[in-house]
């Protein structure tokens, strides 16, 4: 199963959980003395969604959006219409026609609590296209936020379904990377011996393009006019395939930093990372200084 983040909104209200399950906690110790403690817990709980959520902010604050055409290659950020690559594929628990989907499934036990029992993530890749050109889009790993997030419950289990839809716009942060066209790593020595070592299979036609005085054999003169030619077929090949359009495509970076994905464009998640931010800082401050002042 691939383990990849969702909708980041789900981990600060765990954290607000977090805060919950720790006023529970300390109520049933009922002695003041461990009031300060769960206060501090508190505090840490909430400086650490408040890195979070800033460092998610900073990142699409820090980046600027980019024509695909145009976009430099390594961490950018882009915009477009998404669109399926061939069909789009089917969402796990509805069926409906998406370009990715998360799901989960928990079952309610007797005394109330909820396990999970399945889940998963797609990564079919799909694309996403602006005015200029196309990239296509590896979400293996990205973490996804979406309006498209439903929660119902049916018996003793709940279902949770997120999906990206074909032909809504779609925000993507992350590494950006040509293939082919002008930014094609070539290597025209090894591409040479390549070619030499497939003329060698076929002597026939070796020998009757390259053996000059027809004695049977392709003497040193004669072999290193065959590599010669062969070189010049390489760079021949090369200058046509840097000259073609290459595929751009946007995934993980390598390095770990954010690959995010949505269906949100980039003022209203900085809003929405903004509050939550805001909000962590509030709780983090007041946590502490209310901790501070019952010791």
């Amino acid at each position: 199963m691939q383990i990849t983040s969702s909708v980041f909104n789900v981990r600060n209200w765990l954290n607000g959980g977090a805060h919950f399950c720790i006023i529970a906690v300390t109520a049933q110790f009922d002695t003041p003395a461990a009031w300060p403690t769960a206060l501090l817990a508190m505090s840490a709980v909430s400086f650490a969604a408040w890195i979070g959520n800033y460092r998610r902010l900073r990142r699409i604050t820090d980046t600027p959006l980019s024509h695909i055409a145009s976009a430099a290659q390594g961490y950018v950020e882009i915009a477009g219409r998404a669109e399926a690559q061939s069909a789009p594929i089917l969402s796990r628990l509805t069926s409906l026609p998406c370009l990715w989907y998360q799901f989960e499934i928990h079952e309610k036990s007797g005394d109330d609590n909820w396990t999970l029992r399945d889940s998963g993530t797609s990564d079919a890749p799909f694309i996403v296209r602006d005015a200029t050109d196309a990239c296509v889009i590896d979400p293996h790993g990205a973490e996804v936020v979406t309006s498209h997030d439903e929660t119902w419950t049916s018996g003793n289990y709940r279902y949770i379904e997120r999906l990206l839809l074909p032909r809504e716009r779609i925000y993507g942060l992350g590494e950006f990377a040509t293939v082919g066209g002008a930014n094609s790593a070539l290597d025209a020595e090894a591409d040479t011996g390549a070619l030499l070592s497939e003329w060698k299979r076929k002597p026939a036609a070796l020998l009757e393009r390259f053996d000059l005085d027809k004695n049977g054999n392709i003497d040193l003169k004669e072999w290193e006019l065959a590599r010669r030619q062969a070189r010049r077929e390489v760079e021949a090949s090369h200058r046509d395939i840097r000259a073609g359009n290459g595929t751009h495509t946007l995934s993980k970076p390598r390095d770990d930093r954010l690959f995010l994905l949505s269906n949100y464009l980039p003022d209203r998640l900085q809003s929405r990372y903004t509050r939550w931010a805001w909000g962590h800082a509030i709780v983090c401050i007041g946590a502490s200084g209310a901790a501070v002042a019952l010791f």
